[in-house]
């Protein structure tokens, strides 16, 4: 396996480990769903922006952000979209097959949802270092990715989350 391949693959499985980490913090999987539903945030994107600046100490600028939001678009449109709307819709079905069937479904949107994070990991050539701490780093991305929402009370949840697992990861 060439450097570059097991390197791509090092960095998402490291996304992957960042995303289910700071996931499982309180409040957090309620704020990234909050962001995404009113205001349309991609979480991948959002969790990707935080783990780069976290964990690398790397930016996005403007046009960064713009690039892997269009890696991952196609695959968005096509099957997390898709899947997600079907797992909703099956959201309170009477039948307990049927709340097996979205279970399934779940399983398969995690598991693109993970493609889209390799994707995105794929994109690290184009980010560039920072020169300040890696939280600062991880702030500043969370605010390119929020726009508006970044003063948004999901947002301090984030914040204060990702500071907390730095924390606990000795960064």
């Amino acid at each position: 396996m060439r450097d570059d391949d097991r390197r791509a693959r090092q960095a998402a499985e490291s996304l992957w480990r960042f995303s289910l980490a700071l996931n499982a913090r309180p409040g957090v999987a309620a704020a990234l769903l909050r962001l995404q539903d009113r205001a349309g945030c991609d979480v991948n994107l959002i969790l990707f922006a935080l783990w780069l600046g976290a964990t690398r100490a790397g930016t996005l600028d403007a046009a960064g952000q713009v690039a892997a939001a269009a890696v991952i678009a196609p695959l968005n449109a096509a099957i997390v979209h898709p899947l997600r709307q079907r797992r909703r819709e099956l959201k309170g079905a009477l039948y307990s097959d049927f709340q097996a069937l979205r279970r399934r479904i779940l399983n398969l949107e995690l598991a693109a949802e993970r493609q889209v994070q390799h994707r995105l990991a794929a994109t690290l050539p184009d980010s560039r270092a920072a020169p300040g701490p890696p939280l600062a780093s991880a702030e500043a991305n969370l605010a390119l990715c929020l726009g508006r929402e970044a003063k948004s009370a999901e947002a301090d949840v984030l914040r204060q989350a990702v500071a907390a697992l730095m924390r606990l990861c000795g960064a």
